[in-house]
């Protein structure tokens, strides 16, 4: 089998992703994100492993394949993954109890070193319809380092950043992907039965990686880690076999643009309005990473960068903590000091988390 020996950056290949894997030169990738099929079948009829699963998944889906063979498959990847990440690369899955726990061991046995399981909470996760279970309303993701002695990258402040200066927990409370940015086919429907939301990607990249680092997705479906890892100034390399999604993915990267600028990597007392850390309004792309923001008599200026923190020359920081050094107050509601230009008019941070997920 001939090796690649430069690296298909910025790419969506089509093929099995084992077989794709072993044609890359070992140490090439930084990180992986890998959402796995899920190892399920549906009334007997074999799931195969190209497949994923359905949202609001029941009793009806909830029979496993064959053990044996979803281990090896499983395997199979882990071992090439390992294979082309850096030594002080990390790898994050994602799955649902049907996969994670039997992929969890079998990453272990394979000399990855757990770091975190991250439990990725839906705020929106589809019902259970018959009422036997408890409703399916979180995912679960490992990150995990390629060995014990890897010198791995967490970037903790770009987390607490994110999280309004709070230091990142290990529970995400994230939508479903839906409204615009769920792909559809030519009939309206759901293009990719799982298609995950970016923000859950930027959280992931955000937290691993730095701009230029190559992120790696063997099961690319419709291409969020793609676009993710563009907007984000990453390179990747993502592989799909089934080809709709192929060309769906590589139409998505072409019409996603890299933000203009990353940076770096008092609360209100209404009871009604939501406490939003101002990194889940960037995740959401409601404000891009680089857009300027002002004061209201625009004597102060601040970028936005894509872990949610303002830069304004060599000060850094949340939008509260860099409002009240800008003023040199005690303190700053920074949704409410900070604005950002809308067809021609002021607008105040605090209209954007007013926005509710769509």
């Amino acid at each position: 089998m001939e090796i690649v020996r430069d690296l298909p950056l910025d790419q969506i290949m089509l093929g099995d992703c084992v077989t794709l894997m072993r044609m890359l030169p070992p140490a090439s990738v930084h990180c992986v994100f890998a959402d796995p099929p899920y190892n399920l079948q549906l009334r007997g009829e074999l799931r195969r492993p190209d497949d994923s699963l359905v949202d609001g998944v029941d009793e009806d889906w909830d029979r496993f394949t064959d053990f044996a063979a979803y281990d090896a498959f499983t395997r199979a990847w882990l071992t090439e993954c390992r294979r082309l990440l850096r030594k002080d690369g990390t790898l994050w899955v994602i799955g649902s109890y049907h996969n994670i726990f039997r992929i969890g061991a079998i990453l272990q046995d394979l000399g990855f070193w757990v770091l975190n399981d991250v439990i990725w909470r839906k705020s929106n996760p589809m019902p259970n319809f018959r009422g036997r279970r408890f409703t399916n309303a979180h995912e679960t993701l490992i990150w995990a380092a390629r060995g014990q002695d890897s010198r791995y990258r967490f970037n903790y402040q770009a987390m607490k950043s994110l999280n309004d200066d709070i230091q990142m927990r290990s529970d995400w409370f994230i939508p479903l992907c839906t409204g615009d940015e769920r792909l559809q086919n030519q009939h309206g429907l759901k293009l990719h039965p799982t298609q995950k939301p970016e923000a859950l990607l930027h959280r992931v990249m955000l937290a691993s990686t730095m701009p230029g680092d190559i992120v790696l997705d063997p099961f690319a479906g419709t291409g969020t880690t793609a676009a993710v890892a563009k907007r984000l100034h990453r390179h990747f390399i993502g592989i799909e076999r089934h080809p709709a999604y192929a060309e769906a993915a590589i139409g998505r990267v072409r019409r996603t643009k890299p933000a203009a600028d990353l940076g770096m990597a008092t609360s209100p007392t209404k009871r009604d309005i939501p406490r939003v850390p101002f990194g889940s309004v960037v995740e959401r792309g409601l404000i891009a990473p680089g857009t300027q923001v002002f004061d209201r008599q625009r004597r102060v200026t601040a970028t936005v960068t894509a872990d949610g923190s303002l830069t304004s020359g060599a000060l850094q920081g949340s939008i509260h903590k860099v409002g009240a050094t800008l003023q040199n107050a005690p303190s700053c509601n920074g949704w409410t000091f900070w604005h950002f230009e809308k067809d021609g008019v002021l607008t105040p941070l605090d209209a954007l988390r007013a926005i509710p997920p769509t």
